[in-house]
């Protein structure tokens, strides 16, 4: 027989495979299909560990795979908001109160308070961890568009629009921050976009 404690948490690990089925506007890096949340994370979870040495400032990198892991859960209930959709963030935060309040709800009181305020954390990006994973989740999506300008062509971005959203990068991972700007000068001075 299963404890309480138990059923809460294979609950949540349940409702958490939902993500898989969460589409992100961003393809694949071989454009063959849009990629799911779940698997943003668990790219996120890797580009953590190997740019983790970019980092100008000591980071725990423990607690930002924790934090990378259940950034996007949110997602489940209130859907992937594309980071230029001017409509759908105004609502995003609200959305993504709701779900948070519903899917770490699922866990033990322990479990599921530490688990949102790890997501707590990444959305305020103030601390060093957050910083850092905030940058890394900017990474992973600026190498889904490096091959072809992915969104940033299809969705006729600004380049002062692809600048903005790229600036952690620029704050947490100034070492990277050269080959992104060359990336993205590249791509607008070829008249790709706006």
């Amino acid at each position: 027989m299963t404890s309480n404690r138990l059923e809460q948490q294979l609950t949540f690990l349940v409702e958490a495979d939902k993500l898989k089925n969460v589409l992100r506007r961003t393809s694949l890096t071989d454009g063959s299909r849009r990629e799911n949340s779940a698997e943003h994370s668990w790219h996120l979870a890797l580009a953590a560990m190997v740019l983790v040495e970019y980092s100008t400032v000591p980071v725990n990198l423990e607690r930002v795979l924790r934090m990378l892991t259940v950034h996007d859960i949110i997602e489940i209930d209130a859907g992937d908001t594309f980071a230029y959709d001017k409509e759908g963030n105004t609502t995003k935060k609200d959305r993504e109160q709701r779900a948070a309040e519903r899917i770490f709800g699922l866990l033990p009181d322990e479990v599921g308070t530490g688990l949102r305020g790890l997501w707590e954390e990444f959305e305020a990006n103030s601390t060093p961890d957050a910083c850092f994973a905030n940058a890394v989740d900017r990474i992973q999506p600026f190498l889904q568009n490096k091959a072809d300008g992915g969104t940033w062509r299809i969705y006729k971005l600004s380049r002062e629009e692809v600048l903005v959203r790229m600036d952690p990068i620029r704050t947490a991972l100034p070492g990277i921050w050269p080959e992104v700007l060359k990336t993205i000068n590249e791509f607008y001075a070829a008249g790709s976009s706006t």
